[in-house]
């Protein structure tokens, strides 16, 4: 009974003097005393930065060209001129292939040749109708044959014209699959032409999310093709219709690629951001966590010295190793950014190192004499 009665009291004792501490260390300035008497403790602190944060929907997309087409003939015949080379820019409406025209030209040499002649009886019979020689049928002839000289003329002009292929629109040529004097068909690739001025990103996310993403939102999208550069661009169409088997829906952005960079058939990393706001920021390593609060410490000026304050806060998102601060801080206040399990709420502190603080965390750190030190 006297062993059980005794460890009973040490229970107990050791019960209350962890309640004493967890009490001293959550109110604030409840350590002050008993900390003036203590040593100062060097600190690095950092000014809280603005920084911007987003609530981020991720997605795998697929870059296609602005416009796109295989460039093919449509008569069958054999080239005899290509005006262009694989990967060439080439503007809207430019040659690309002459295929043989020797008949149709002489065709044509001809035709006009039957329109002039057409004209010319054609003016003959007015002067004679003026004249009031012959009659007016035989003017009503004189025209049909001029009109069917003319209609000659433009079915040749437009045989011809089939026999050259030109760029719908400008852009870059792919590789060219043809060689002068090879004989094209209808359907036959000779090239492909892409216009990469402007990428079309199609990515598709779940149907849940179709409340949270709109027409003109930002996107930011990366690919392994350019490790840790980001394109931006925004959504320019939402399909019609949801995928019943995958219950998905497709979603394309536009994104500028004046540059020609990005290439159709790439695979991106997609992040649709909305709720875009800056909100003072913290480093993970500058938090401290007790049940379900979170503190900081925030370095005072006062009249004994330095002094550290403990704060809680509330927490949002995270952006690399920065964390978004709801309430509890303004921007430009002195935190203590290291070393924070040392400190306790009411320490005296003496500041050695202050830190620069960007999106992505500590930036570069500079001693308390004006000496820089990379972090």
């Amino acid at each position: 009974m006297r062993r059980a009665s005794f460890l009973i009291v040490v229970l107990v004792a050791f019960v209350a003097m962890t309640v004493i501490v967890a009490v001293r260390a959550l109110l604030p300035g409840g350590d002050e005393m008993a900390g003036r008497g203590e040593r100062v403790l060097p600190v690095a602190v950092a000014a809280v930065p603005s920084v911007e944060f987003a609530d981020v929907v991720e997605a795998l997309g697929t870059a296609r060209a602005n416009e796109t087409v295989t460039v093919t003939a449509r008569v069958t015949d054999t080239i005899s001129r290509i005006n262009f080379e694989s990967g060439q820019h080439v503007a809207a409406g430019a040659i690309l292939v002459e295929l043989t025209d020797t008949e149709e030209a002489a065709g044509l040499a001809e035709a006009r040749t039957t329109q002039r002649e057409a004209q010319r009886d054609l003016d003959r019979t007015n002067d004679l109708i003026a004249r009031a020689v012959v009659p007016q049928s035989r003017l009503d002839e004189a025209t049909a044959a001029l009109e069917r000289a003319r209609a000659r003329v433009a079915s040749i002009e437009a045989q011809l014209a089939d026999r050259i292929v030109r760029a719908p629109f400008a852009g870059i040529v792919g590789l060219r699959e043809v060689s002068l004097g090879g004989l094209v068909r209808p359907g036959d690739t000779i090239a492909r032409l892409d216009d990469t001025s402007r990428i079309k990103l199609d990515f598709t996310v779940p149907e849940r999310f179709l409340s949270v993403v709109s027409a003109g939102m930002q996107v930011a999208a990366e690919t392994s093709a350019y490790p840790g550069e980001v394109f931006t661009g925004e959504i320019a169409q939402i399909d019609s219709r949801i995928d019943p088997v995958t219950r998905s829906v497709i979603i394309r952005a536009e994104i500028e690629n004046l540059d020609g960079r990005l290439l159709p058939g790439q695979l991106m990393t997609v992040a649709v951001r909305r709720d875009v706001r800056s909100h003072p920021a913290v480093p993970g390593a500058a938090l401290t966590r007790y049940l379900d609060q979170t503190f900081v410490y925030v370095v005072e000026e006062t009249a004994e010295g330095m002094i550290a304050r403990q704060r809680s806060i509330e927490l949002g998102r995270r952006a690399g190793t920065m964390v978004e601060v709801l309430d509890g801080l303004t921007a430009g206040e002195q935190i203590i950014s290291e070393g924070v399990h040392r400190i306790r709420d009411g320490a005296a502190v003496e500041i050695t190192r202050e830190m620069r603080l960007g999106a992505n965390g500590v930036m570069a750190g500079v001693a308390a004499g004006g000496s820089s030190a990379a972090q």
